[in-house]
């Protein structure tokens, strides 16, 4: 989406007014634009809508879990995921520190295997 300001808080706007709730985003910038990564709970209805705006707009599958807010949780699932010779395209997640829990969306080149490997 271009990289300016008020196109992020409409993108927001438009599907809040239809019901649809924004579950995950990670925003990176680049000179003109920005990508932005949605997790919403209506992924058809997200894309139309969106689509109208003349947003370019791409569906991927990722894989969300619930993963512990602790030192080296990241690094044992990269490290799982790279003895199982998967590749991490992009990842993102969060907690607040009095979390004991957080949530990780990953996009990986291989997602049933990630499943496989990550939900246990």
């Amino acid at each position: 989406m271009p990289n300016r300001p008020g196109v992020l808080a409409r993108t927001c706007s438009i599907l809040a007014e239809n019901n649809i709730n924004i579950m995950a985003m990670a925003v990176h910038d680049t000179v003109d634009d920005a990508v932005v990564r949605l997790l919403v709970d209506s992924p058809t209805k997200a894309l139309l809508l969106l689509e109208q705006e003349e947003l370019y707009v791409m569906e991927h599958d990722v894989v969300v879990l619930e993963i512990q807010n602790a030192f080296g949780e990241i690094c044992r699932i990269a490290q799982c995921l790279a003895e199982a010779d998967i590749n991490i395209q992009y990842l993102y997640c969060t907690a607040t520190p009095k979390q004991d829990a957080g949530c990780l969306v990953i996009k990986t080149d291989n997602l049933e295997r990630t499943e496989e490997i990550l939900v246990k």
